[in-house]
């Protein structure tokens, strides 16, 4: 009697590499159940709860007449808030003001869920683990572009559904939330390539975060440049206002994000194939055989993963900075004779002078996107950990503190060469096409690192999670995210005070031209004090990894 051998049966056509997607989703869904929820409400409730202040800020006929020629033939605003098309109703002058940063938010938001649940999964060898199981080629990608692209779409829906019950026009709403969907979608895609092309999780996030910032730019460009404003079409942020919302809404130009996600998604799934799990298209530059003398020490080690991003923020940092910075001569047009308006602008700016309100409007605006940073450099250390490669070097004589010391360095000196460097060139642009540069750089220089202790807060706060509750430290990105919200909303929503104060920037003097004091500095700097010692403390005496 002889054996005979079966041979196994395959699965073979293109539903294959699609094998476990659904529990994939599944779980990028539980994984994101707090994250999600908060980028949904947040950007859904936006719209509908800034459109009631229209009637508050320009309560007559007569002035809401002028706003659309006065705003709309003023390049300094067109740069900042985009084309306005019709500004004499809530619903246009709510997608004019919100409608481009709506579409900002969105594209980092897809960004970010892209590459959580695929580069990141590959660099913690989650994602091999699961390719050697019963999972398809594609499903890991296919799970993250679903769970971005249904955040996206949701979203949308939520802002829509608000608007129309806000008594907005249905067809205006569902324009509106359909913009802010659409780019997120296509911002999906162009992260489905990132993914592929980097090697690492940082670096597509670099790159989906660098897409959409040059696609702001150039919306900014074309928006405020008579003889170029063909350049805002090459931008997905500027399809989503070219749409018009509440302005003789123009659907067709719907088609060009939905082409861009089907072509540039497309190329993401033909690239996927070309590379192996863990590597990414753009091989890394190959390194000595031998580490220089340079990189034998924690803080060279820190330099080498930190100076990447942090090149990068500065870069960005004084590219905004000039850019809003020449702008300040020109918002008194903003609200024109509106006496409700200029008390909101004084509300943020504490300051009887508009200019000098704006430009302390703006050092607290670029407080809080510096917070940011310094998350996300607080933040590398967790990374490391979870890759398993901070073991091996604890495993040497170097020490947890000394180790975490050296990533710190650049997480709050890196905050402060920023503020440094966004008060220097807000002082200066202003100061050159107002007059009085100097006095305007030190002014600004001041203002700038007087928002430094709030930044710390929110910079030791997640350092506090990284050593106490590391498996939560992402969760520092949500108290960064509330803070700047509760800080650029709240004012101009009339929220309770005691609300606005959760957040460390309501506390900071609002200089240049408000009264400096020091005591909720000294306040704000013993809270970060204690933040930080709270986190060194438990990454000193935790379990690594």
């Amino acid at each position: 009697m002889t054996a005979t051998l079966e041979r196994p049966v395959t699965v073979s056509g293109p539903s294959h590499g699609l094998v476990g997607t659904w529990h994939l989703t599944r779980l990028a869904l539980r994984r994101d159940r707090i994250v999600l929820p908060i980028w949904v409400v947040l950007l859904g409730i936006m719209p509908s709860t800034s459109s009631g202040t229209f009637e508050t800020l320009y309560p007559t006929a007569a002035e809401r007449a002028g706003l659309t020629a006065s705003m709309g033939s003023n390049p300094s605003l067109s740069l900042i808030y985009g084309p306005a098309f019709d500004l004499s109703t809530a619903g246009g002058f709510t997608a004019w003001r919100l409608g481009g940063f709506l579409a900002l938010i969105a594209g980092l938001m897809a960004v970010f869920t892209v590459t959580r649940h695929t580069r990141a999964e590959e660099d913690t060898g989650r994602a091999e683990l699961l390719a050697s199981a019963v999972v398809g080629r594609y499903a890991l990608l296919t799970a993250g572009v679903l769970v971005s692209a249904g955040a996206s779409v949701l979203i949308g829906l939520v802002e829509t559904g608000l608007m129309i019950g806000a008594k907005l026009p249905a067809a205006g709403s569902v324009a509106l939330g359909a913009a802010t969907a659409a780019t997120g979608l296509v911002f999906t895609a162009i992260a489905a390539v990132a993914v592929q092309v980097a090697e690492y999780s940082r670096t597509a996030n670099g790159i989906g975060a660098t897409a959409v910032g040059v696609a702001f730019l150039l919306r900014a460009v074309g928006d405020s440049t008579s003889d170029a404003t063909w350049v805002s079409w090459l931008s997905p942020i500027g399809w989503a206002q070219q749409i018009r919302p509440f302005a003789d809404e123009r659907w067709w130009v719907f088609l060009l994000p939905l082409a861009a996600t089907v072509v540039v998604g497309a190329a993401g799934y033909a690239l996927l194939p070309r590379r192996d799990v863990g590597t990414g298209i753009i091989p890394p530059r190959p390194g000595p055989a031998e580490a220089a003398a340079s990189l034998r020490s924690p803080f060279a080690l820190a330099w080498r993963l930190h100076r990447g991003p942090l090149i990068g923020w500065l870069i960005g940092t004084a590219v905004c900075a000039a850019v809003f910075g020449s702008v300040a001569s020109g918002i008194g047009d903003v609200v024109g004779e509106s006496q409700q308006a200029k008390e909101i602008f004084q509300r943020l700016g504490g300051t009887d002078a508009l200019v000098d309100a704006f430009m302390a409007a703006m050092a607290g605006l670029f407080a809080m996107v510096v917070a940011l940073y310094g998350v996300q450099s607080a933040l590398r250390l967790r990374t490391e950990e979870t890759a398993v490669r901070v073991e091996p070097l604890l495993a040497t004589s170097v020490g947890r503190l000394r180790l975490l010391g050296s990533h710190l360095v650049f997480t709050f000196g890196g905050t402060a060469l920023m503020m440094l460097l966004s008060g220097v060139l807000l002082g200066l642009s202003n100061g050159m096409r107002a007059g009085g540069a100097g006095e305007a750089v030190g002014d600004m220089v001041l203002a700038s690192l007087a928002q430094l202790p709030a930044v710390w807060v929110i910079t030791g706060l997640a350092v506090t999670l990284f050593g106490l509750a590391p498996k939560l430290s992402t969760a520092a990105w949500a108290i960064a995210g509330l803070a700047l919200l509760l800080s650029l909303f709240g004012p101009v929503l009339n929220l309770p005070q005691a609300v606005v104060d959760a957040s460390p920037f309501s506390h900071v003097p609002k200089l240049p031209a408000a009264e400096f004091t020091a005591t909720p500095l000294v306040w704000l700097t013993g809270v970060a004090v204690v933040a930080l010692v709270a986190g060194l403390m438990g990454w000193r005496r935790r379990d690594v990894g």
